[in-house]
């Protein structure tokens, strides 16, 4: 969901060549030198320029980039970002940008796709706390720091959200969610999360109720997985090794 710049250089020198005419006479011993001057063809000069700037002036050319280009772009610019939480607006307009050119590279029916199982790094949402949901919010984050977020599809209609944390600096917990996947067309599913389960230390509970979420399947490949919610929030997901 990025062009090539090119400098040219010049250079040319103009001389006027002169032609030397030796002629010697059996009655003297010294030559006889003439310099004949030569005067450029106005003509010749005109077309000289003509092909420089011709050259200079190279036609418009459309570059292309490809699906790997912007895949390398687009995770270099979520890279270290705790998932999209330290980039700045205009950062986060640059991500959008990059994956809807993207997205123009998808496969017709990404949903029908098997690509699209598998496991999968959370490694940018547009609204921190669309994964995660309190957990990742300003105040979550203050008592709760993210180690990784993994969603994982098993076929034929399993979804499992994991969201590894550290609890005030020293407790390191779980919270997972496991829901069922429900195809709505080509490009649209829809998941019902039963409710959430928190496991820190040595406590294990589940808590909450039942939630929904609507995603769109909007590019898909060995490498990178791209959704947008219902709700607008950008996701990009790279496979894991």
């Amino acid at each position: 969901m990025a062009a090539a710049a090119s400098s040219l250089t010049i250079a040319s020198s103009f001389s006027e060549p002169r032609a030397q005419i030796l002629n010697s006479s059996k009655r003297s011993n010294l030559p006889l030198q003439y310099s004949i001057p030569y005067k450029a063809d106005s003509r010749s000069r005109s077309r000289r320029l003509g092909l420089v700037v011709s050259s200079v002036s190279a036609p418009n050319v459309e570059l292309r980039t490809g699906p790997d280009d912007l895949i390398s772009t687009l995770l270099s610019k979520v890279a270290n970002s705790d998932g999209g939480v330290t980039l700045s607006p205009e950062q986060h307009k640059e991500v959008a940008q990059v994956a809807g050119e993207l997205q123009k590279y998808c496969v017709k029916e990404p949903v029908k796709n098997p690509l699209i199982f598998g496991d999968w790094d959370v490694v940018y949402c547009s609204r921190p706390t669309s994964p995660g949901g309190g957990y990742r919010s300003v105040i979550g984050r203050l008592f709760f720091k993210t180690k990784e977020m993994i969603q994982g599809i098993d076929s034929p209609d399993i979804v499992r959200n994991k969201v590894s944390i550290t609890a005030f600096g020293f407790l390191d917990g779980d919270v997972s969610l496991t829901g069922k996947l429900t195809a709505l067309d080509s490009e649209w599913v829809q998941v019902i999360f039963e409710p959430p389960e928190i496991k820190v230390g040595s406590l294990e509970f589940k808590y909450g109720f039942e939630s929904e979420v609507k995603l769109r399947i909007t590019y898909v490949d060995e490498k990178l997985r791209l959704g947008l919610g219902s709700r607008g929030s950008l996701f990009v997901f790279r496979r894991r090794q």
